[in-house]
């Protein structure tokens, strides 16, 4: 079963009649065109907006290469290491990996989209997940481990259905042609996996596929898929190596993130938050279409392979990471579902193509295109200008940003790069110092400080959690250094947490982080003199541990900071 059942599932469309400008002939040109236009639109915003926290935390990884991570896979590293190698530290470079290679996912849900349905509804899938929020930027343009992730596991999924779901006047497949096939989904499984831990809902999805439809459990007995699975295992050992090696430290850490955190309490505060988080995510009005297919899939997995298979590979992550927010504090990260919605794009695809074709919706159909189009098109041209210029601090009415758990009145300076710390590293003569380093409180702001450095000097973050801070930087070869410590909007941890592990520390003029001649932030300094081991045992801080030579997690983990 392929492309024609799920025609055949809806028996009033017409395979003709479509789009007056998307046709059969022409889907394929227009989805390259789409794809070569975000292409260039995600190259001018990769270089000239500052990195978000998230991104300026990852820095250091991609300069300090590791068979793995803390808290991620490192494949992302990896490939933003070597384009630093090519073409030098910039905010492109770290970025660039991650906008290739979403050119790249756009094209391949456009031929999964086409295998399934047709070429129609892949220049449809590809265009509405290009307009979603999370989609367009955080996962195609950011540094981040997303992008990879997409881009194999959908490169996995492609040759997946090729076994699955051959043409069905195709020649019979040689056991050979089949193993050779198992053996490309076991590689691209395998760099899924040194993407992101997500990867583990697709094994599972397909699983599930294979096992809910009869003619497909073949492959339960047949050697390609533990093929597959054994190449998967060995391109994945990088992760079990370090991980081995670290007290499994990554893995504790991310399934700490999945418990409640000490006594059991429902949260449906925190559950209603998830649903609200996804939906801003991927838009509202994109989102109840994306939820409608979800539905629709479900109820033709039985009699439509596509669905199916559809079904099986989105529900996982949906359910998962929403359920466990019921009992967990997933915080903000409503991009964790994303590989469930990835897939859902495919019968959206579908969806619009029927709804162009049919008189009665193809008007309201092409409204809401042009509207998701329009909102997509213009919040992105104003979010960018505004985080490079900050105009509308200037000029727009203070009342549309609030204050942020940042503590600051505008969230787009998160992603503004914190240039003045060098400025005043150099202004000081800081930067010549060999024995001196720079500090933090929490591990988001030290992120900054790093990437506003250029990793040009090391650096500790003096909390219950560094993450992968932790393993990058040995504390252990800093003593009796002097540092910077630098401070928003925290002082309490001054004292508690850094003041013990120093001779002396002195509050200097604060860092002034300017934004086009505007001053949007101020950081409090402090010129700490003499690294040492405190006086008093502090075994709730990583950094106490490396002063003595110890690995950082020696204790129990907690990811909430």
């Amino acid at each position: 079963m392929n492309k024609i059942d799920a025609s055949e599932s809806d028996p009033n469309h017409n395979e003709q009649s479509s789009s007056k400008t998307i046709t059969e002939g022409n889907a394929v040109k227009y989805t390259l065109i789409l794809i070569a236009l975000t292409f260039v639109v995600r190259v001018l915003i990769g270089a000239y907006t500052g990195l978000g926290i998230g991104e300026s935390y990852y820095f250091r990884g991609a300069v300090t290469l590791s068979l793995s991570y803390f808290d991620q896979p490192p494949l992302f590293f990896w490939l933003s290491g070597i384009m630093i190698k090519l073409f030098g530290l910039s905010n492109l470079t770290l970025r660039l990996p991650a906008i290739i290679l979403f050119a790249g996912t756009s094209w391949l849900l456009f031929l999964i989209t086409r295998k399934f349905f047709n070429a129609r509804s892949g220049f449809w899938a590809v265009l509405i997940m290009n307009l979603s929020a999370v989609f367009t930027i955080p996962v195609a343009t950011w540094f981040q481990p997303d992008a990879p992730l997409m881009f194999f596991w959908l490169l996995a999924t492609y040759f997946i259905i090729q076994l699955l779901m051959p043409n069905a006047n195709a020649k019979p497949r040689t056991t050979a042609q089949e193993y050779g096939l198992w053996t490309l989904v076991g590689v691209f499984m395998g760099l899924a996996t040194l993407s992101k831990y997500h990867v583990l809902f697709l094994f599972v999805g397909v699983l599930m596929f294979i096992i809910a439809n009869k003619a497909q459990r073949r492959w339960l007995t047949h050697g390609g898929p533990y093929l597959a699975v054994l190449i998967t295992l060995i391109i994945a050992s990088p992760i079990l190596w370090w991980n081995a090696h670290n007290n499994w430290v990554s893995f504790a850490f991310q399934g700490s993130r999945a418990v409640s955190d000490g006594k059991f309490v429902l949260h449906p505060d925190w559950f209603l938050r998830s649903f609200i988080g996804q939906a801003c995510w991927i838009l509202p009005w994109i989102w109840l279409p994306v939820m409608k297919q979800l539905f629709q899939s479900f109820k033709q997995r039985n009699s439509s392979l596509p669905y199916s298979f559809v079904f099986w590979t989105s529900v996982l992550p949906i359910i998962f990471f929403t359920v466990i927010t019921l009992w967990a504090d997933l915080q903000y990260h409503f991009h964790w579902q994303a590989p469930g919605y990835l897939m859902l794009f495919i019968p959206v695809g579908y969806a619009i193509d029927k709804n162009l074709s049919d008189p009665a919706r193809a008007r309201g159909t092409r409204r809401w295109l042009r509207f998701s189009a329009s909102f997509t098109l213009i919040t992105i041209a104003f979010l960018s200008l505004h985080m490079i210029t900050g105009f509308w601090q200037w000029y727009g009415p203070k009342y549309i940003v609030t204050h942020t758990h940042l503590g600051i009145d505008d969230p787009t300076i998160e992603g503004t790069d914190y240039l003045d710390i060098k400025a005043r590293f150099e202004k000081e003569g800081w930067m010549k110092n060999p024995k001196l380093f720079a500090g933090c409180t929490r591990w988001w702001l030290t992120g900054k400080v790093d990437w506003a450095l250029k990793g040009q000097k090391p650096i500790v973050c003096f909390s219950f959690d560094p993450r992968n801070l932790a393993f990058l930087v040995d504390p252990g070869t800093l003593k009796g250094y002097d540092a910077v410590v630098i401070m928003q909007n925290d002082t309490t941890s001054l004292y508690q947490d850094v003041t013990p592990f120093f001779a002396k520390v002195k509050r200097v003029p604060d860092i002034i982080i300017t934004r086009n001649g505007r001053e949007e932030v101020h950081l409090a300094t402090y010129y700490c003199t003499h690294f040492q081991l405190p006086k008093s045992p502090r075994g709730d801080l990583p950094v106490y541990y490396q002063l003595k030579g110890l690995p950082p997690f020696g204790h129990s983990l907690n990811g909430k900071d």
